[in-house]
């Protein structure tokens, strides 16, 4: 059953016309009136509903029972990535909402190729990437979609991390393994560095802030390959797979 974000209150039984984007998905998967989907605001649980009608442009539906299902990781985890260039980033915030990271933090460090110092720029890259998570969990059946944050310079993000017990940078020279550093039901913040890796003061002030090294493997993987793996190593150690 296909299923749609909607940001906005879904009452049972309420007949609504979809935002423009929904509509958009709707006449691109060629659904026609008296077809299922499923409607999912990130305030938990999901509706599966019924579309009403749909023309050139616009879509209605009508609002089913509500599902509390959930399909989250049983602990929180944060991501905090390097924005890397062209669609890098991009493809790892769709593989991170993928893997059930609770938040994204977009990160500067100094060997970030990307620069979003204008903070409108920034505020348009979080939008952004805000919908390509929302766009994940349509795929992968997530109804809480991950907070993304407006992009920050690394120094600024340590405090985001305080709250998570167990934090880790990806380090090829480290001693231990991730799947060493890795712990079961905790709650875990993953750092991960850009095109170039986190410089060596970057890596100490990472430890400063409660952070330990680990290494992925033996082969040196690109930014966005390395929080898909750091992250499945996370699900496995959580018991996710």
């Amino acid at each position: 059953m296909p299923r749609l974000y909607v940001p906005a209150p879904l009452s049972v039984g309420a007949e609504i016309e979809l935002p423009s984007d929904a509509a958009a998905h709707v006449r691109a998967l060629r659904l026609r009136s008296g077809d299922s989907v499923t409607l999912f605001n990130g305030d938990g649980g999901e509706h599966p509903s019924e579309l009403l009608q749909v023309d050139r442009r616009r879509a209605w539906v009508r609002i089913g029972e509500h599902d509390a299902v959930e399909r989250e990781l049983p602990v929180p985890v944060q991501l905090l990535q390097a924005i890397g260039k062209g669609d890098r980033m991009d493809t790892a915030v769709e593989k991170a909402t993928e893997l059930g990271v609770r938040e994204i933090v977009p990160i500067l460090t100094e060997r970030t190729v990307v620069r979003l110092e204008d903070p409108q720029r920034a505020a348009k890259r979080q939008r952004h990437w805000t919908a390509v998570a929302h766009s994940a969990c349509e795929q992968c059946g997530r109804n809480q979609p991950p907070r993304v944050h407006t992009p920050t310079r690394l120094d600024h993000a340590w405090p985001l991390a305080a709250e998570f017990t167990l934090r880790v940078t990806l380090d090829p020279t480290a001693d231990q393994r991730l799947s060493q550093r890795l712990k079961p039901g905790t709650a875990t913040s993953l750092l991960i560095g850009p095109e170039g890796g986190l410089t060596h003061k970057e890596l100490e002030q990472a430890e400063q802030h409660g952070f330990v090294r680990a290494r992925s493997g033996e082969r040196i993987l690109r930014t966005e390959t390395a929080a898909v793996v750091a992250l499945t190593a996370v699900g496995l150690a959580l018991g996710e797979v």
